[in-house]
């Protein structure tokens, strides 16, 4: 009997460290599990509170452009604007690429230090700059604008504000996440726009105001409608009055022919060449018809009254090119 308590009495005792030995890894079990959870805890409450940039960047959007739903990112960080470098730049944006046309070049006027995308080329192309979100203006039909969005989330500018660059100025600045900014430009412009408006009234008043463009492809002037994207605004927005040649048209441009050259008789006449500069000498040829009785023959010819304008910003409706138009227009018609 003795023997059996005392083998009653080892058990119990065995017994006895074993739950205290499991209840210790239990503990420990549980304490570590805590602590792995504290740390994973920890580790991304420090990535999110230390990491706002990489948030940002991870943020996204749902806008709504021409062809419907687009998701963007909310703080994109390198924008390709194709055709749109001009409002990029307006909002102190520098874009990771500028678009370039064989036959047109770039946008000299932007003074922009970046890569050239040769729109005439592959799309996939823009993948070696990497853009985080691209933006299209009314150049790219929905084809294109499905090629575009393989690369990258792509915002295609709604077609019922083309017409207008104060527009297409807010809406990039809201998609690119700077609408304080957007309302700073447009405010200066506008400011800009009436301040002009006042000196031309009072210097040309209701003098009759034409623009051509030289065409050095096939040596012919092309004659600027009212509902041109590129100059149509010196008649909506700063009041000169177009030749009636002008106001008639439907289209943003028809070709005059020689015949035609001799009812140009508006009063001023701008004119700019589609390629290269006023010295190049490819265009020497072109300039010929410049020389030429008929448009000698006509009236702002004969009063001095004809401008010779740069064609990189004339050829653009954007709103720093509107600027830089308004500049050239006080220049060339106020005292």
């Amino acid at each position: 009997m003795a023997s059996l308590s005392k083998g009653i009495k080892g058990w119990g005792f065995t017994v006895m460290i074993m739950a205290v030995f499991i209840a210790g890894c239990s503990s420990n079990s549980g304490a570590a599990e805590e602590q792995a959870q504290s740390q994973v805890t920890e580790s991304t409450t420090a990535s999110s509170g230390n990491s706002s940039e990489t948030n940002q960047e991870a943020e996204t959007r749902v806008v709504q452009d021409e062809f419907g739903d687009v998701t963007i990112p909310a703080y994109p960080q390198r924008i390709a604007g194709i055709y749109v470098e001009d409002y990029l730049k307006a909002l102190d944006i520098t874009p990771v690429v500028q678009w370039y046309n064989p036959m047109w070049g770039v946008q000299e006027y932007l003074d922009l230090d970046v890569p050239q995308f040769d729109t005439t080329g592959s799309i996939e192309a823009l993948l070696e700059y990497d853009p985080d979100l691209i933006i299209v203006d009314g150049g790219a039909d929905m084809e294109k604008y499905e090629m575009y969005s393989k690369v990258a989330p792509t915002y295609r500018l709604p077609e019922d504000i083309l017409q207008d660059s104060n527009q297409i100025l807010t809406t990039i600045a809201e998609v690119v996440g700077k609408p304080d900014k957007g309302k700073e430009v447009v405010a200066a412009y506008e400011g800009k726009i009436a301040n002009a408006k006042a000196k031309l009234q009072e210097a040309v008043g209701s003098e009759s105001v034409a623009v051509v463009r030289l065409n050095i492809s096939d040596n012919t002037l092309a004659l600027f409608g009212i509902k041109n994207r590129f100059t149509g605004f010196i008649y909506s927005e700063l009041g000169l009055t177009p030749h009636p040649l002008v106001s008639e048209m439907e289209e943003y441009q028809e070709i005059l022919s020689e015949e035609a050259i001799p009812e140009l008789d508006a009063d001023h006449i701008i004119v700019f060449p589609s390629n290269g500069e006023w010295s190049s000498p490819e265009n020497k040829e072109a300039m010929k018809l410049l020389d030429s009785k008929l448009w000698k023959s006509l009236p702002a010819v004969k009063n001095n009254q004809v401008y010779m304008m740069e064609r990189s910003y004339w050829q653009s409706g954007a709103i720093t090119a509107n600027s830089m138009k308004i500049d050239d227009l006080l220049e060339k018609m106020t005292p």
